[in-house]
């Protein structure tokens, strides 16, 4: 599903809202959602799942074009561990 099939989605099962409003929704949900992650935090959805980050160490990488050894820095990556609602829908 893209952004587009969502925000149609939405729109469908919320008539009396104008496309903007819906839009504006979808905007301040995922942004809420970064922030959240940007400032280490942790977003939990019941029944759906739980965004986090985890850290990765600096390692030493390849550059697939010239097969020079490169040095990657420590970073975080997002995380998203699916709820035990969401895995029972996916595995019946």
């Amino acid at each position: 599903m893209i952004r587009s099939e969502l925000l149609q989605i939405l729109a469908k099962h919320s008539p009396e809202l104008r496309g903007e409003e819906i839009e504006r929704v979808v905007d301040v949900f995922f942004d809420e959602i970064g922030r959240r992650l940007a400032e280490g935090g942790r977003v939990e959805l019941r029944g759906f799942g739980a965004f986090s980050t985890r850290e990765r160490d600096a390692r030493k990488g390849r550059n697939p074009r010239t097969g020079e050894t490169v040095e990657v820095p420590a970073k975080r990556v997002p995380y998203f561990k699916p709820g035990k609602e969401m895995r029972q829908r996916l595995n019946p």
